[in-house]
């Protein structure tokens, strides 16, 4: 055969060839029109794609309104109940309880016990009660009221009635964070979450911010009213403020999707079909799994995914350990009580405001491991300087990069764990809960590392801090592994969906074009 009859033929088959891609190209795109058409929900039918999109953009905004200022709200109010001990042990806390050696430090870690035991009950139970409303108001009102109750501890029983005050509000509250996160996912997709998870989380940074300078104001100017210590007011009037306000709770926030009675059966069906849309199916999908609550557990416990990110919030949370004792730390710089708690509050008014704009690039951009991982770094580089210096400019540079940079990575890797287990509900609840009880039990020992006497500079704490963030960044590097393969066998249609998703399910109602975020 002569040369040009074989350059004709290897034409005519490169011919072929492309027509087939572009035939198979056409059939994949048909296959998810078909799939988009098919569950589009009857009441936004009447509606063209640009209506629908314009539509569902405003229910989200509407969904905005309702739930993030009262989350953020109660996430002030529970942090400012859970830490104000670090405040009140500036104010004599620690002498009028006769505390003594590392009492103070065993009543901030047993405060973690409890809340680690209950938050995979708590969110169970979240996803089978669906009323969040109902749920958070009353948990919240209980807490509130058992923090106001520390202000009545007798000096007679003071560490003793200390320990069961705060095992008792560990208890309470492990029903709000886990589930808060657990009931975002429940509402915003995955390239919605991360900004939203940061939002709510930007509650515990604005009362980090304002909790020293509210602290400030009663420890100046209440000790002594009616011959009590100020430190007890703090406990009284903060605790008396969330008894207040969280009942509010009920009213304002909305409960599921499908069972909020305010949305109109167009808003309910916008944003069911817009989670769908996501994953290729929702949380009501009576197809999504075929197990019962004890394989859906086995289920999340044998998924790698699991174990890499609740490792690598892990260790975050270790390093973050520094957090408890801000204060303190901050005390070292020698200024005055009450300039010490105003100092405590610029670096987290810095933290409210990177962690919103780095979640807001990760969310724009889908890319997650270096919006983990860049600021880890820079953390880093605040322990080391912190442990290497006394110089007072240095020491409260480190500082302010330190919450920020804490607080970036923090925010994106529980934003992580609900992109990386989307389906089933169940799984996606009990995933959340295990990583944040895993993650939060190194607080139960971390507050060891920084006794009274191992200040000014706390070397021990710091450089720990340092081999932690290592860690953390090592098990973000596996995950992001755990991810790139998973996608390949998506790509290649290789995925055991039955190991993702559950017992009896093939994965023929996700989307084709659903890709794990990394």
């Amino acid at each position: 055969m002569s040369e040009s009859s074989l350059s004709a033929a290897d034409k005519k088959a490169e011919v072929v060839h492309q027509e087939e891609q572009t035939d198979m190209a056409k059939s994949s795109s048909y296959q998810s029109e078909e799939m988009s058409r098919d569950v589009l929900p009857e009441s936004l039918r009447h509606m063209t794609e640009d209506e629908i999109e314009k539509f569902m953009a405003k229910t989200t905004r509407r969904m905005d309104y309702r739930i993030l200022p009262m989350l953020v709200l109660i996430y002030i109010l529970n942090y400012l109940d859970r830490n104000n001990i670090a405040s009140a042990r500036l104010g004599g806390l620690e002498e009028d309880l006769g505390l003594v050696g590392a009492q103070y430090q065993t009543c901030i870690s047993i405060l973690f016990v409890g809340y680690i035991l209950m938050q995979v009950p708590a969110n169970m139970f979240f996803n089978k009660m669906a009323r969040p409303s109902i749920f958070m108001a009353t948990v919240m009102t209980v807490w509130g009221a058992i923090s106001a109750c520390t202000g009545a501890i007798s000096s007679d029983h003071g560490y003793a009635g200390l320990l069961v005050v705060r095992i008792l509000i560990g208890i309470i509250e492990s029903g709000f964070f886990p589930c808060a996160l657990f009931f975002l996912s429940k509402w915003y997709n995955a390239k919605e979450l991360s900004l939203r998870t940061t939002m709510l989380y930007s509650g515990s940074l604005l009362s980090g911010a304002f909790s020293g300078l509210i602290a400030a104001g009663i420890i100046d100017n209440m000790d002594g009213v009616r011959g009590m210590r100020a430190w007890r007011w703090l406990f009284i009037i903060e605790g008396s403020i969330t008894v207040t306000l969280v009942p509010m709770a009920y009213f304002i926030l909305p409960d599921m999707p499908h069972n909020t009675k305010w949305l109109s059966q167009e808003e309910k069906d916008v944003i069911m079909w817009k989670m769908r849309r996501d994953v290729g199916q929702d949380d009501l999908d009576k197809v999504t799994t075929k197990s019962n609550y004890r394989e859906i557990l086995l289920l999340a416990l044998k998924d790698p995914k699991q174990w890499t990110i609740t490792a690598t919030l892990s260790f975050l949370v270790a390093a973050c350990g520094v957090t408890n004792f801000f204060p303190s730390v901050v005390e070292t710089l020698n200024f005055n009580r009450i300039i010490t708690l105003v100092l405590t509050a610029p670096p987290y008014l810095l933290a409210v405001v990177s962690t919103f704009l780095w979640a807001r690039h990760a969310d724009k951009t889908g890319e997650r491991y270096f919006h983990v991982t860049l600021p880890l770094i820079i953390s880093m580089i605040s322990f080391i300087i912190s442990a290497a210096t006394m110089n007072t400019g240095a020491r409260y540079f480190a500082m302010c990069i330190m919450i920020p940079s804490l607080y970036c990575s923090f925010t994106i890797i529980l934003t992580w764990m609900s992109n990386s287990m989307p389906r089933p509900p169940i799984k996606r609840a009990i995933s959340i809960a295990l990583m944040n009880c895993l993650s939060n039990s190194t607080s139960i020992w971390n507050s060891y590392l920084y006794p009274s006497s191992s200040g000014p500079q706390y070397k021990v704490a710091f450089v720990c801090n340092c081999v932690f963030i290592l860690l953390a960044m090592v098990f973000a590097t596996l995950t992001r592994f755990r991810l790139v393969q998973l996608n390949k066998r998506l790509v290649n249609g290789t995925m055991k969906w039955e190991n993702e998703l559950g017992k009896g399910n093939d994965g023929s109602h996700i989307s084709l074009d659903f890709r794990y975020l990394y």
